[in-house]
């Protein structure tokens, strides 16, 4: 048997291939959108991709579950109360493990027969089973569940179908740390059922109603994008390879502009210095040294156009990336990047960045506010007397109770978020300065901290 991993950091997502080396036939399960990598891999190890299965219909990334089926030839599954526009073979309970903390979401267990008939080696847990945490039960909305009823089936499924397994169950999630789609996710890739059954805070023993109670609260903001990335894994799609060629083309600076005028959104995804020191008025950045699809994802909307600026070579990652959750709406991107913008500084803005120092005499001097779009949990643990927090997966929807009377001064942990709030900020209309290097800088100078909300 084969069990492989394939791991996406940017957006904390296993995806695997379990495979028979004597037959070659192989599943892929949970792929991400761009599948060359399991192409790659079926190759070198002489294996024949099958199947591909989704364990639900995913809501943070898109799935490469069509692109599997149109390169390779791949048989779509997914769980029996899944409704999907494609042809997919439904699983059910039997050989899969059924329901989970969305209705059509399956466990999947797999059984390694040189070792035993019997006794699961693996079961991939998708959504369900984090390594020391459960699903989120409140991201299905538009499919029409509350979050209280998928709460009471993942309660369901956890007691009475995964911890069932033998403890020594290898388990292999969908997500690791950095996921929205857990509170608590581990660093460990995979775990097995006996340790998950000991460290795991939400696998203790108790009610089916204190459970609901504990997995509904305090979770953290979801990007407005899951919903419909839920509802896009359900429906048949263009292939990214097919998107891709559309949108990899490059515009000149005065398409760009018309684009913007006509409501497009502007995408710099250049590192928050450079940003910073010189970009197109009305961008946004998000740049791609961070996590990148997830807060491009937070930022903009789906279904407007977007132009990208980049750096020159970093035009197919951008969009690829933009691809992986589903932004297929790219008109591509600017020819030479900023340096079409070399004769044109009327249309350029630049983001004062400010030290440590710098930005607390500022403060005492009562000539900024300052804004914090780290999220309560991180303010928990040390904030800046005055600031107020502002996290910024909800800034956007919140800019109105921010003062216009003097400039805001943002920051974040480390600098990555506060860019791109700046960004957003600035493309409202207000005047921003941003703190550089975020709280750490500000620790590291020997800067107080107080304690607060």
């Amino acid at each position: 048997m084969i069990l492989q991993q394939f791991y996406l950091k940017c957006l904390a997502h296993a995806s695997y291939i379990v495979a028979d080396e004597v037959s070659g036939a192989a599943a892929v399960v949970d792929p991400q959108r761009d599948i060359d990598e399991y192409l790659a891999f079926a190759s070198e190890h002489n294996l024949r991709i099958e199947h591909v299965i989704l364990t639900h219909l995913h809501a943070d990334f898109i799935a490469g579950h069509l692109e599997l089926r149109d390169r390779a030839g791949a048989r779509i599954h997914v769980g029996a109360a899944a409704r999907t526009e494609y042809e997919a073979s439904p699983l059910s309970d039997g050989t899969i493990i059924d329901l989970g903390h969305t209705p059509e979401s399956i466990c999947l267990l797999v059984f390694d027969r040189a070792k035993s008939a019997t006794e699961p080696h693996a079961v991939l847990t998708g959504d369900t089973l984090f390594v020391g945490d459960v699903g989120r039960p409140d991201l299905h909305g538009l499919l029409g569940w509350t979050a209280d009823a998928l709460a009471r089936l993942l309660y369901t499924s956890l007691h009475t179908k995964l911890l069932a397994l033998p403890d020594a169950s290898l388990v292999f999630p969908a997500h690791g740390a950095g996921s929205l789609c857990g509170r608590a996710l581990g660093t460990e890739r995979f775990s097995t059922i006996g340790e998950q059954r000991q460290v795991n805070y939400a696998l203790k023993p108790m009610t089916e109603d204190a459970f609901v109670a504990m997995v509904t609260a305090d979770q953290p903001d979801a990007p407005e994008y899951f919903g419909y990335d839920a509802v896009l894994n359900s429906r048949e799609r263009a292939t990214l390879d097919d998107t891709i060629a559309r949108e990899l083309r490059p515009l000149t600076l005065d398409a760009v502009l018309a684009l913007q005028r006509d409501g497009a959104q502007v995408l710099d995804t250049r590192d928050p210095a450079d940003y910073a020191a010189a970009h197109l008025s009305g961008s946004l950045n998000v740049g791609l040294g961070g996590q990148y699809a997830t807060w491009a994802g937070t930022v903009l909307i789906p279904t407007t156009p977007i132009v990208v600026i980049c750096s020159r070579g970093a035009e197919r990652e951008s969009e690829t990336r933009l691809g992986r959750i589903g932004f297929d709406n790219v008109a591509g991107y600017l020819d030479g990047g900023m340096l079409a913008l070399e004769h044109r500084p009327d249309l350029t803005r630049s983001t004062t960045r400010l030290s440590p120092e710098v930005a607390k005499a500022a403060i005492d001097a009562g000539e900024v506010v300052v804004v914090d779009v780290r999220t309560p949990g991180e303010r928990a643990t040390g904030l800046i007397a005055g600031s107020r927090g502002v996290p910024l997966s909800r800034l956007a929807r919140e800019t109105d109770s921010l003062p216009t009377d003097r400039p805001l001064l943002v920051h974040c942990a480390g600098g990555y978020r506060s860019s791109i709030a700046a960004s957003l900020l600035q493309s409202k209309g207000f005047e921003v300065r941003e703190l550089a290097g975020g709280i750490a800088a500000w620790e590291q100078a020997g800067l107080p901290l107080t304690t607060g909300s």
